[in-house]
């Protein structure tokens, strides 16, 4: 048997997060190995989720992976665990639309038969909870089981007996905890949501602070034993042995990954089978001013936070070179969302403050007030592209604040990278110069691990050259 829970919301702000938190505290404080993962492409909740649990948490998108694929990076990232605790998106129905579950914590929980824990945010409520919990019971699905719920934000013991009574006698279904309001423990958030554990440093007094309230207001027990489950049947396909294997053994490609607070959106899933199909990775910090590394055949720099060190980062004109120096020379390089705005000739702050970058395209990068792009993204490569080759398709989504506003000098007659679909049509993505493909658009590689050996392909050939 496999132990393994969902934590739905009833929407964004039930709780969701600070609830997983601490019971992935709490369970590590009984000495338990916990896995974490995160329902839908949010890279934030699971650095949190890697931080207190001390192993690398997982996205699990069933829009942007196929069931067998997302079934696979389950069973993969569950391995050696004694529970899984895996943390919803939005409400627990909210996804791709909403016509359907398609992307949804529901869809998740069905696809891995995993039970749902709902929280709910009870604050100003009483019977009322139960008929919440009702409603989510009905529109629950086939496949879909809601094992229990946490009455979240109570006013006093009281009030959680209350709720307690209502949903238990009204929806035949335990509540299994009841968290007391503790203003203190909302986990800080910013114009991109939780601030990235790699930002705040020493974070044990929140997470202990977490871990004590679960213990305090859950019964872990009763946690632990909804959560036993069957094992999942995973079809092994996405690590598979390549077509090559039985082949002579090429030598490792040498690529550089920026890694540090300013880039580090990066699915565990897209740098492992980067390592899968012939690659070594070779992490260096822009941030801290470290040059490319030598002799590397390919550079990923992925999304992040850079417009949050901005100023540091236009100090250090030396990495910015070494970056623009290679580009210029040929070398592979995909850049997503922060690293696309790091290419880009500078960056513009909202208050107005401009900040050099490496100055491969000659327009800015300008950060808005609002968002300026959500939601999932279905791309398909445009000729030329070393990444994604034209007419094929991969699974991401973008959640970007800043615009891209072309140089005036009218340099910009790149051709895209990618025509990407979305809620609100389809349109030309990113750009291809040389052989970097730069974008916002995150891609999933498991969506389409052909790509992973195209571009080392490309990378080999490149060196070979």
């Amino acid at each position: 048997m496999d132990r393994r829970i969902i934590i739905a919301g009833t929407g964004s702000s039930s709780g969701k997060s600070t609830v997983s938190l601490g019971l992935m505290g709490a369970f590590r404080k009984r000495g338990l190995t916990v896995q974490g993962f995160k329902c839908g492409p949010d890279y934030i909740d699971s650095s949190y989720h890697t931080a207190i649990t001390g192993r690398s948490s997982r996205n699990l998108d069933s829009w942007m992976l196929t069931p067998a694929i997302l079934r696979e990076i389950y069973t993969r990232g569950s391995r050696g665990a004694d529970i899984s605790i895996i943390e919803g998106v939005m409400g627990m129905f909210d996804g791709k639309n909403a016509g359907s579950d398609e992307g949804s914590t529901a869809e998740v929980s069905a696809l891995l038969g995993a039970p749902v824990l709902l929280v709910v945010d009870v604050s100003g409520m009483g019977r009322s909870a139960a008929a919440v919990v009702k409603g989510f019971q009905a529109m629950a699905g086939e496949g879909v089981h809601i094992a229990g719920v946490i009455a979240n934000r109570t006013g006093s013991p009281g009030h959680g007996v209350l709720i307690k009574q209502a949903v238990e006698q009204e929806c035949g279904i335990p509540v299994v905890g009841c968290l007391l309001r503790d203003h203190g423990l909302s986990i800080p958030e910013r114009h991109l949501g939780l601030i990235p554990s790699l930002e705040r440093g020493d974070l044990t007094p929140l997470f202990q602070a977490l871990a004590n309230h679960a213990e305090a207001g859950v019964d872990l027990e009763a946690v632990w034993e909804l959560a036993e489950s069957p094992e999942v049947e995973a079809e092994s396909r996405l690590f598979a042995e390549p077509a090559c294997a039985s082949g002579p053994k090429p030598d490792r490609l040498r690529i550089a990954v920026a890694r540090d607070a300013a880039f580090h959106f990066y699915y565990p899933e897209n740098l492992e089978l980067l390592e899968h199909y012939g690659a070594e990775l070779v992490f260096f910090s822009p941030l801290v001013g470290e040059l490319l590394p030598e002799a590397v055949d390919g550079l990923y720099l992925g999304g992040g936070f850079p417009e949050e060190y901005a100023g540091t980062l236009a100090q250090n004109r030396a990495t910015a070179q070494s970056i623009r120096s290679a580009v210029e020379d040929g070398l592979p390089v995909i850049a997503e969302c922060g690293g696309f705005m790091y290419l880009c000739r500078s960056l513009v702050q909202t208050e107005g403050s401009v900040h050099g970058m490496a100055g491969v395209f000659p327009g800015k990068t300008v950060m808005q007030t609002k968002l300026a792009a959500m939601g999932y993204r279905e791309a398909m490569g445009a000729a030329g592209n070393p990444l994604l080759s034209e007419g094929e398709t991969a699974r991401g989504h973008e959640f970007h604040y800043s615009i891209y506003v072309p140089g005036e000098d009218g340099g910009d007659s790149y051709p895209s990278a990618y025509t990407v679909s979305g809620r609100k049509g389809t349109s030309p993505e990113g750009f291809l110069y040389k052989n970097t493909s730069a974008g916002y658009t995150h891609l999933h590689f498991a969506s389409n691990p052909r790509m992973v050996e195209h571009w080392l392909a490309f990378c080999r050939k490149w060196r070979d050259r």
